[in-house]
């Protein structure tokens, strides 16, 4: 039996406000594709025939855990964290996690819905699904961030609801279980339990930090729909089009 890549899942399966449910096949969340084995290459590749890899890490991330990668995939590099002081995102600021990790982590979803590389990389990642819709894969080191973001967004242009939202962000829990408990057993001798505490706090999610991503937008923007077109800057016919690709 193949092990799924971590936190690897759909979005197929949710139902939208008009009861139309987002296509299976297309959009997949998962964590960095690095040191698969043979037969998770061959799933990413064969099982659900991804066609592009969109990834939200920064360069030094990129450089220490390179993705899997195959001829004839388009391979699209998005840091949405390059203009942020800082990248709690990232599995390096995870280790070095301190005392703040809780605020740390509810900053960075604030930078992920204001600061311009994260607007810019996510108008481009939303424009090319809307205008482009292939089998894509989209992830950052964890899968939960900078990818949790991403899914929201999508959803939320697809009108699904908040709730829904909610349950496949927070999925994140389980689907990381595993992986986490061996990064931190990992880590267990090399620091105090204090660190090692807030090391496993930061790998995985907790609800406050998606809702302090809405509560931005909304506070910023008044709703998602002036989002889109404001601070992503994204065509006024976006959400058409995306529901048109996306809902069946």
């Amino acid at each position: 039996m193949t092990t799924e890549i971590t936190n690897w899942r759909s979005l197929g399966g949710y139902v939208s406000s008009d009861g139309r449910k987002v296509k299976e096949g297309l959009l997949f969340r998962c964590g960095q594709l690095f040191d698969l084995t043979d037969e998770q290459k061959d799933r990413v590749q064969n099982y659900y025939k991804i066609k592009r890899l969109v990834d939200f890490r920064g360069d030094e991330e990129r450089q220490e855990y390179p993705d899997y990668l195959w001829s004839e995939l388009d391979y699209e590099i998005i840091d949405v964290l390059k203009d942020t002081g800082t990248n709690q995102a990232s599995v390096d600021e995870i280790v070095s996690a301190n005392s703040h990790v809780e605020q740390d982590m509810l900053k960075t979803y604030e930078e992920l819905a204001l600061a311009e590389s994260a607007k810019q990389g996510y108008h481009d990642f939303l424009l090319t699904l809307m205008t482009d819709p292939v089998p894509v894969a989209f992830h950052c080191f964890a899968g939960k961030d900078r990818t949790g973001v991403a899914a929201a967004l999508i959803l939320k242009s697809l009108d699904v609801s908040e709730e829904q939202i909610f349950t496949d962000y927070l999925k994140t829990i389980s689907a990381r279980k595993k992986a986490n408990e061996e990064i931190l057993e990992y880590l267990k001798d090399k620091m105090d339990p204090n660190n090692l505490n807030d090391v496993a706090i930061a790998l995985t999610v907790e609800r406050q930090y998606l809702e302090r991503y809405f509560s931005t937008v909304k506070k910023h923007y008044g709703n998602f729909d002036h989002y889109f077109t404001d601070g992503l800057k994204l065509p006024q016919d976006f959400k058409e089009q995306m529901q048109k690709n996306y809902l069946v």
